[in-house]
């Protein structure tokens, strides 16, 4: 019996990547994101100007920090059809390791016992299906067809987050992928805020490395992006368009309005405050981290639909906690594209009748929902996740 299912698991695996490796052939696989990526790395090696160019049919410019574009160096030197299969692996392997640590977070004990997590290793069958079904993911599906790197950033974060209390160098990690994009920092105040100060301070300092990196290597482009291209957010794109699936872009269309100033700024700062607080005060760290995560999507100005690949361990907790009901739904929101069935072309997005507003922005709306139950809940506080030195004593004891 337990052949037949590893090999039926299997069989879904294989159809499931064939299905999308004939759709990658058929679309032709534009990896749009990753030939800025590349660009950026050209720029870096060539000593050009980094935020100074545009690249694809869309023109589309660099966004990240300088430190991310040294990290992009070794793609200039591929050529872009081997970039492209080599961003592929990587991104399925990635994947796979988000369901992994997921299925880490998803096991992680409540206080009274604060410490790591037990081993919960999933079958290679089960972990190759579990794979091949959250590929269908939209922002999964959307992160590969773009050639994207947020799989990378949000297995950094959670890897960090997930580790023993005692683990040497905890917060190095999540201070790496906020040098690469800058959402993950959200964590950081989280981290001091719930007792994990010394996790707090050095994802602080591996942040900062990597600024202090960026202005070493790139003195004149990091002084253009930290003074002037990081509060340009309309060089990432159109923030009303359905793509854009935070806050900000859901008020813009609720409202009709492209800029809609302080009728988004006012709320973003509010959800944001109480995003952070509802993750501090939520009794299971698991749930604190979620809370985090979505909070941080909601009030960034700009995030595209691809950035919610943190539906992966939000999906992993609700199965674990016995809610496969509310887990189906969850999926389904995030499977149905619901947003890029309306009609979008030009300015249409500002358009919208009443009754589409909310397929126009299933992500933030879900998002808020989660923020709604935790406060609806209204679990005790949760007592402080214990530092490394804290641990190391009570083991000593």
């Amino acid at each position: 019996m337990r052949k037949r299912t590893n090999a039926l698991l299997v069989a879904l695996c294989v159809v499931s990547f064939a299905a999308f490796a004939a759709l990658c052939v058929l679309r032709g696989a534009p990896m749009a994101d990753l030939l800025v990526y590349r660009a950026e790395g050209a720029a870096v090696a060539h000593g050009g100007d980094l935020y100074g160019f545009t690249v694809t049919r869309w023109r589309l410019p660099a966004t990240y920090p300088p430190f991310a574009a040294i990290l992009f160096v070794p793609a200039a030197w591929l050529p872009v059809p081997v970039l492209k299969a080599a961003f592929l692996a990587g991104n399925t392997l990635l994947l796979a390791l988000l369901v992994a640590l997921s299925a880490r977070l998803a096991a992680r004990p409540a206080p009274p016992h604060p410490g790591p997590a037990p081993r919960t290793p999933l079958s290679p069958p089960l972990l190759c299906a579990a794979t091949a079904l959250c590929l269908w993911l939209e922002p999964v599906f959307q992160t590969l067809l773009f050639g994207q790197i947020n799989l990378a950033v949000t297995c950094l974060v959670l890897w960090d987050l997930t580790r023993p209390p005692a683990a040497r160098y905890r917060g190095v990690a999540l201070g790496i992928a906020a040098g690469v994009k800058l959402t993950p920092a959200v964590f950081v105040p989280y981290l001091f805020l719930t007792g994990r100060r010394r996790e707090a301070a050095t994802a602080t300092a591996a942040l900062t490395g990597t600024v202090l990196l960026g202005g070493l290597l790139l003195p004149a482009a990091s002084a253009d992006f930290w003074t002037r291209r990081l509060y340009q957010t309309g060089r990432v794109g159109k923030a009303w368009i359905v793509d854009n699936q935070s806050l900000r872009g859901l008020l813009a269309r609720a409202l009709g309005d492209p800029a809609p100033g302080p009728a988004w700024a006012l709320p973003a700062v509010a959800v944001g405050a109480a995003g952070l607080y509802l993750a501090v005060r939520a009794r299971e760290d698991r749930h604190g981290i979620l809370l985090t995560a979505f909070t941080a999507l909601l009030v960034s100005p700009i995030s595209w639909s691809h950035h919610w690949v943190w539906c992966v361990p939000l999906l992993a907790v609700l199965l674990a906690e016995g809610r496969p009901a509310t887990a189906v739904l969850t999926a389904t929101a995030f499977t149905a594209r619901t947003f890029w069935l309306l009609p979008h072309e030009g300015d249409r997005d500002l358009h919208f009748p009443w009754w589409q507003q909310p397929l126009a922005a299933p992500y933030p709306l879900l998002a808020l929902a989660l923020l709604a139950s935790a406060a609806v809940l209204g679990r005790p506080p949760r007592q402080p996740v214990p530092s490394a030195r804290m641990s190391s004593a009570s083991t000593i004891r």
